[in-house]
């Protein structure tokens, strides 16, 4: 059983690094990854199945790839601290010639990055290829993916997600960071996409809901949850309700941090309510 105040304790610290990072180069989206981060605390440090030294192949253990890749501050903090690259490298984020591009990349070869995403609308077909190819290399391991909801609104998600069920890609797990959030407003004001769990049943997958997406037992249950129903000739879905913005208290709910750096101010305030638990970089 993992021990849930040391996960939290980790998501605190994570919350730190997310800010601090976008803060000293002024750029950068800390509304999402702040949304995200016990569910990619909860993935790096309980869920994915993943070997000791990385490599692209990825052969004999679970992937997982990020769609909405402009939310690169969370993963890059789970990922240092997770031990994939030394914790020091976050004072690279964003800078010229850094590994730490504001999207990932590929070509300067950071541990845990398999592809570059950023572009939205591509990593479901990205993942699902992936799933595939383990399924011909009689891999039993899973392949999961993180989308954000707004992203739903490009149409190649949804020729994927039919093609996902045609084809029985049940050893996929897709969780989609339902915020209700995006660069312009809430998505019910940009494009409304109804119920996103009648649509993914429509197209033959199976969809449950993790309705507490900020809380890391929920997330942890659910996630199990959602293992529980692979290998049954179904992709499976995952509805994660976050909050944007989640653990600092003005940037949450809200659509205005989605792409917008803290000033001197802001950053003291975001750090006073996450104390630093496993050290600052």
């Amino acid at each position: 059983m993992p021990n849930i105040k040391e996960l939290n304790d980790f998501t605190t610290q994570v919350r730190r690094d997310i800010i601090r990072m976008v803060h000293k180069v002024n750029s950068g989206h800390p509304g999402g990854s702040l949304g995200c981060a016990e569910f990619f605390v909860s993935l790096y440090q309980d869920i994915l199945e993943t070997k000791d030294d990385f490599d692209m192949d990825g052969i004999g253990e679970d992937l997982f790839f990020l769609s909405n890749g402009h939310i690169s501050p969370v993963y890059y903090s789970v990922l240092a601290r997770s031990g994939y690259f030394p914790v020091e490298e976050l004072n690279t984020f964003r800078l010229l010639n850094s590994r730490l591009q504001g999207h990932p990349t590929t070509h300067e070869g950071l541990p845990g990055i398999r592809i570059a995403s950023g572009s939205l609308g591509q990593g479901m077909s990205v993942a699902i290829g992936a799933a595939q190819g383990k399924k011909l290399n009689n891999d039993k391991h899973l392949v999961y993916s993180l989308h954000g909801d707004g992203e739903l609104q490009e149409g190649q998600n949804w020729e994927a997600i039919m093609y996902a069920s045609a084809k029985k890609v049940d050893n996929l797990i897709s969780t989609i960071d339902l915020n209700k959030q995006q660069i312009d407003g809430s998505t019910d004001d940009v494009l409304p996409m109804g119920s996103l769990r009648a649509k993914f049943e429509a197209f033959g997958w199976t969809v449950i809901d993790i309705e507490k997406g900020n809380d890391i037992e929920a997330i942890l249950k659910g996630m199990a949850e959602a293992k529980s129903l692979t290998g049954k000739g179904k992709p499976v879905c995952v509805l994660l309700h976050t909050v944007m913005g989640n653990g600092i208290d003005f940037m949450m709910h809200t659509h205005a941090w989605h792409g917008k750096a803290p000033n001197d101010e802001q950053l003291a305030n975001g750090l006073a309510q996450n104390p630093e638990t496993l050290g600052d970089y």
